[in-house]
């Protein structure tokens, strides 16, 4: 019996004719034919980029720098000794005031500059921290009279370290405007660095000073 068809010319297809349309479709994109993945393939250096990660900022502190090593150092499979010689030559660069090893406070020629203002002179902010030490030890004097007489000492002498800083603050905030036009600096803030930096003992300063007391600062540029 035949069917009707739409054109003399044409057969319906039986469904064994459309199964090996089928099959040989499915051997042509096996062999010859690799469909496209619907995006550009990434460079290798984006790869890469990928697999490590964003770049950290560095460190801000003092604290964040330790924390920061110790986990290096927990992932970075050096020896002890291999830690310590590197632990020491960043020291090393960082007390000689090396910009690569400074933290973000201490970095830039304003700051250099500042630094060495404070450690040219000799001044009263300096006793800061032996007269905390000896306010600690007189509190467990068993003399009261010796206490009173300490404690007013001690409070005569915070006040004129309170009003060193304040001159202080102000004069190098103006010396380093003077010294650097172009540059935007904050006054208190780069007196309270000053006044950080001389309430420090000196040899306990870092970075190391560079001028000793009563020479001329150098130019920084």
């Amino acid at each position: 019996m035949r069917f009707l068809r739409r054109s003399g010319t044409t057969t319906e297809d039986s469904p064994e004719t459309e199964a090996a349309e089928v099959a040989e479709s499915v051997e042509s994109h096996t062999r010859g034919y690799t469909p496209g993945k619907g995006r550009a393939t990434p460079k290798r250096r984006e790869a890469e980029g990928k697999r490590r990660g964003p770049v950290a900022p560095p460190p801000r502190t003092t604290r964040e720098a330790m924390k920061r090593n110790r986990e290096l150092r927990k992932s970075n499979p050096q020896t002890k000794e291999e830690r310590r010689a590197a632990a020491k030559e960043r020291q090393a660069r960082m007390a000689a005031g090396d910009e690569r090893y400074l933290l973000p406070r201490d970095k830039g020629p304003v700051k250099a500059y500042v630094r060495d203002l404070v450690d040219s002179r000799r001044s009263l902010t300096g006793l800061f921290m032996p007269l905390a030490i000896v306010v600690l030890l007189i509190m467990f004097s068993p003399f009261p009279l010796l206490q009173q007489y300490v404690t007013l000492i001690c409070m005569v002498l915070l006040v004129g370290i309170a009003f060193e800083g304040f001159l202080t603050g102000r004069r190098v905030a103006r010396l380093a405007r003077e010294k650097f036009p172009k540059e935007a600096i904050n006054g208190r803030s780069l007196g309270w660095y000053a006044f950080v930096r001389a309430s420090q003992i000196r040899r306990l300063r870092m970075p190391k000073p560079r001028v000793k007391p009563g020479e001329t600062v150098p130019d920084p540029r």
